[in-house]
């Protein structure tokens, strides 16, 4: 995947964002989409291929690992990511379409004034805009929160796990790769997903005051 795409994209935010909004960016970017490309996803390319089960049945490792780990947590990561994103694109998309707008009236002789002289000046559709990608953001990081909550039990990774699905001959015990680098991993998503929920509440707090 080109994350490299995103960042392209969403650099072009930042100088219609407030100052809650640069920082949420810079913290997707480092602490969130760089941990992810350079570290998180060479810690779980193993995740299935490592999964052992003391048998030798056919199928009963797959089965298991297939219980245990109903979607890839890393692709799950991804996912949130992109979702997370989204919004700002939305801005940029609705900034976009308002200074072309103005383009088109100086064109015709009309006095267009560009829009947004000052980077922190939100007014009409695009406040609405801006504020409701903020929800949407915080909304998308709980969501995801949730889910790993569901899927992970405190978001933690056990060591090993015990199966007796078919076509598994008994209870098996099944070992998961790596758990602890994985759990610090998790740890580290969990807190920085926090920390961007709380940014975008006191973003959207922020614009609801100056407003």
């Amino acid at each position: 995947m080109n994350w490299g795409l995103f960042e392209g994209l969403l650099s072009g935010v930042n100088k219609y964002s407030t100052a809650f909004g640069r920082i949420w960016l810079s913290l997707v970017f480092i602490f969130r989409l760089l941990v992810y490309v350079v570290a998180a996803e060479r810690v779980w390319s193993d995740d299935h291929k490592d999964f052992d089960c003391n048998t030798r049945q056919p199928g009963c490792s797959n089965v298991c690992y297939d219980h245990f780990f109903p979607v890839s947590h890393i692709r799950l990561w991804a996912l949130q990511l992109i979702l997370v994103t989204c919004p700002s694109l939305l801005v940029l998309m609705h900034v976009a379409y308002r200074e072309a707008k103005a383009q088109r009236r100086r064109a015709n002789g009309d006095d267009g004034r560009r829009v947004h002289l000052e980077p922190g000046k939100k007014r009409g559709g695009l406040w609405w805009t801006y504020l409701l990608s903020l929800v949407f953001k915080a909304a998308v990081d709980v969501a995801f929160l949730y889910i790993f909550h569901r899927f992970y039990r405190n978001y933690a990774l056990p060591r090993m796990v015990k199966c007796e699905l078919p076509p598994c001959p008994n209870v098996v015990d099944c070992f998961i790769s790596r758990p602890t680098e994985k759990n610090i991993f998790t740890l580290f998503m969990v807190v920085t997903a926090c920390v961007c929920v709380a940014l975008s509440l006191v973003e959207a707090a922020y614009l609801v005051g100056k407003r």
